[in-house]
């Protein structure tokens, strides 16, 4: 312990690491917010904090079992000429997850029919199991990640609680954000029919880097603020 608390390169690795985690926690924030926001307000903070607090625990127990996280990746069965992991049946189950509920969430939107802020027609109990849903999925994507970056587990760990950390404290802001701007919500339904597609696609073997699909979001993301400052001053004048 002591060798890595002198070492750069852990050093190194920890703030890279730590970097990439938040980055690929974007989409936890966002599904997080639009999940919680269905409940009445004074509830919506506790869900945000049982929904980060259980992806954390999720990260830590997945990379004490890297090896086992590994061997999810090795083949279990042939379907249509194609051999498909247990990574790749939970990277289909959570696609498909996503793009059902954003499919649904963007027709309410379209249609009218959102449930109002006093959080008709959801609880805490199935705000947290669709919660839990999603960070299955995006644990192990998080946990393969870590993998690639270093072999030290206390690396690993400091770097995803150091990143939880900072999505607790910022998913206050976003989902209020949020909330308050149906055009940006819409933007956030769409980048998680983005992500869905691309975990479909990741579980029949046809990659879309990530690189990519983070770039369209923060081009889409610019685009928007851009909206939203013409917007305002639009309304000012």
């Amino acid at each position: 312990m002591l060798a890595l608390l002198t070492s750069v390169d852990a050093w190194i690795a920890l703030l890279t690491l730590t970097v990439l985690e938040i980055v690929l926690g974007i989409d936890n924030i966002i599904f997080l917010s639009l999940a919680a926001n269905k409940l009445p307000a004074p509830r919506r903070p506790a869900a945000r904090r049982i929904g980060l607090s259980l992806a954390l625990v999720l990260r830590i127990i997945f990379l004490s079992s890297i090896a086992w996280i590994i061997s999810l990746s090795r083949p279990v069965l042939t379907l249509w000429g194609h051999d498909l992991s247990w990574r790749d049946i939970v990277f289909f189950a959570g696609g498909l997850f996503l793009l059902t509920k954003s499919t649904r969430e963007i027709r309410s939107m379209v249609e009218g029919e959102e449930h109002t802020a006093t959080g008709a027609g959801a609880t805490m109990l199935s705000v947290i199991v669709q919660i839990a849903m999603f960070d299955i999925v995006f644990s192990i994507d998080s946990v393969v990640t870590a993998v690639g970056m270093t072999e030290h587990l206390a690396v690993m760990i400091a770097a995803v609680v150091l990143a939880m950390v900072l999505m607790m404290a910022a998913s206050g802001t976003v989902a209020d954000f949020v909330e308050r701007n149906p055009t940006v919500k819409m933007l956030a339904l769409s980048f998680l029919l983005l992500i869905g597609t691309s975990l479909v696609a990741d579980a029949a073997h046809f990659h879309i880097p990530r690189e990519y699909v983070y770039f369209a979001v923060a081009f889409s993301g610019m685009v928007e603020f851009l909206n939203q400052r013409a917007a305002a001053r639009k309304k000012k004048t």
